[in-house]
């Protein structure tokens, strides 16, 4: 199966999902019972991935400490309010094993699964969360070694990022699971990197899962880099008797699942301004977290800084402008910056990054230590927005066409609203066009396009607006020679189909 160059992903909450079906059905539903009326429904979109979010067996112990930890509470109440323990599942990060949950049906069920989304053309991607495991996974009694260890020192100072815990050698003071800005993840021991025994071990873990699947999101992936993590973990992470392996984890682990599966996706969540570095050790994709937070803050200057920037390194970005962290763009942007900023983000060269409810305008963000959401109306226009943008994404040029950001220049002297307009084109291997103009920014704008096309002089041209019912007629001659012109309210935005019209 050929995929797209510019691929589009799907996420989905599984324990949402099957809870909801769980629901309808009366029983427990599991993988099994996902309808292929659902798979359908995501293909009619056009998406090549789906990734199936918190599938992995999760344990009681974290848990537990879901239901108990207050300061989680808030959010707990604020996305449920009705919540109740039965709501808390625990978080899908603390990993007890990297077998199917047992309530989603196994790893029997994921093969099926993944044979029915394969029957739809779509690759499947999972979880794999580098850094750190359940408290009940099995390493802790038969490998406490493979754990960032400490002293009752450490848990009197820092009783955040450390707790005891009985292991097969005792019991052990054992760090949580953090970056080195917030504290420890309470639900989660913290893994040591620099263990040459752990290594292989993680290695065969990554094998196993590859086998069972297209590709996998790596959580917080910058942790386990070498420097991050001795800037974290300092002498904490030497571990005793051992000369400490400090090589990168990334190019050796990547290089073996290619040599066992060549055509298998690594996508990383990360931050801090390491993007660069993770596609350098052979990430397929890398958050763009830079983007999105530009378009938030609806700055379109250093949004354009980024288009105008590396090509190669968009086309290796995972664009979003929502996911299960970040909150419901339905709720971050209002609607008309919401429709400009998907313009924006998922039109450029790269990964489209979707998640499930974003086509419907789903306002609330759902606590990852819940397995239950509220239920929220579809809101039509976001919907109608949505599945005129996906046809536009479905497009040939859209998907393996050659990229160009344009430039855009003054209207007349005094006016600089034209830095506002963001502008792009796409051509395709038969020649069709897609030229995209955004004015993202509060006022009303105006501009010159520049439009660096070879065959333009001499013809007149249709531009159809497929995100509207809107067209115009232009000269060829006189787009290339002064660029086009256009005039556009504050947020709005083409995405036009050029054709010849003589």
């Amino acid at each position: 199966m050929t995929l797209s160059a510019n691929p589009s992903l799907y996420q989905i909450n599984t324990r949402v999902i099957l809870g909801e079906i769980s629901q309808s059905l009366d029983r427990r539903a599991s993988l099994d019972d996902i309808p292929d009326e659902y798979l359908d429904r995501i293909a009619r979109f056009g998406f090549d991935w789906v990734w199936l979010l918190g599938i992995w067996q999760t344990g009681m112990v974290a848990r537990e400490i879901s239901r108990t930890r207050e300061e989680w509470q808030a959010e707990i109440h604020e996305c449920l309010p009705d919540v109740t323990d039965d709501d808390i599942s625990g978080s899908p990060f603390a990993v007890q094993d990297y077998s199917v949950h047992e309530e989603f049906g196994g790893d029997k069920a994921l093969a099926r699964i993944r044979e029915r989304l394969k029957e739809r053309g779509f690759k499947l991607l999972l979880d794999f969360v580098p850094n750190h495991t359940a408290p009940d996974h099995h390493w802790v009694s038969e490998h406490p070694e493979y754990y960032i260890q400490g002293d009752g020192g450490d848990l009197e100072r820092e009783p955040n990022n450390y707790c005891e815990v009985e292991t097969g050698a005792g019991k052990l003071v054992l760090a949580h699971g953090r970056d080195p800005y917030f504290p420890g993840w309470a639900d989660t021991l913290q893994l040591n990197y620099r263990h040459p025994g752990f290594r292989q071990a993680i290695h065969d873990e990554l094998s196993r899962i590859a086998a069972r699947c297209d590709g996998v999101r790596c959580d917080m992936a910058m942790l386990v880099l070498p420097d991050i993590f001795q800037q974290t973990w300092g002498d904490a992470s030497h571990p005793p008797d051992t000369e400490p392996d400090d090589t990168p984890f990334w190019p050796d682990a990547i290089e073996q699942i290619r040599g066992e599966h060549p055509d298998f996706v690594f996508m990383a969540e990360v931050y801090w301004d390491l993007e660069t570095v993770l596609q350098e050790q052979g990430f397929d994709y890398t958050y763009d977290k830079k983007l999105y937070d530009h378009l938030t803050a609806q700055d379109a200057s250093k949004a354009k800084a980024i288009l105008f920037g590396d090509s190669s390194y968009l086309r290796r970005s995972s664009h979003f402008l929502e996911n299960h962290d970040e909150p419901r763009a339905s709720s971050t942007f209002p609607p008309e910056v919401h429709q400009a900023a998907a313009v924006v983000s998922f039109l450029i060269p790269g990964l489209r990054f979707f998640h499930e409810g974003q086509i419907k305008g789903r306002k609330v963000k759902v606590s990852m230590h819940v397995g239950r959401r509220q239920s929220e109306p579809t809101d039509p226009g976001v919907m109608d927005f949505y599945i005129r943008l996906l046809e536009c994404l479905s497009r040939d040029e859209a998907n393996n066409g050659e990229w160009q950001v344009l430039e855009c220049h003054q209207a007349w002297d005094d006016n600089d609203t034209w830095d506002q307009f963001i502008a792009f084109s796409w051509l395709g291997e038969n020649r069709q066009r897609m030229l995209v103009t955004v004015n993202y920014g509060s006022i009303p704008g105006q501009c010159y396009v520049k439009l660096p096309l070879g065959d333009l002089e001499g013809r007149r041209f249709l531009l159809r607006d497929l995100m509207s019912e809107s067209w115009f007629e232009r000269e060829g001659d006189e787009m290339r020679a002064g660029g086009l012109y256009l005039e556009l309210p504050p947020w709005g935005y083409h995405v036009f189909e050029l054709e010849p019209s003589d």
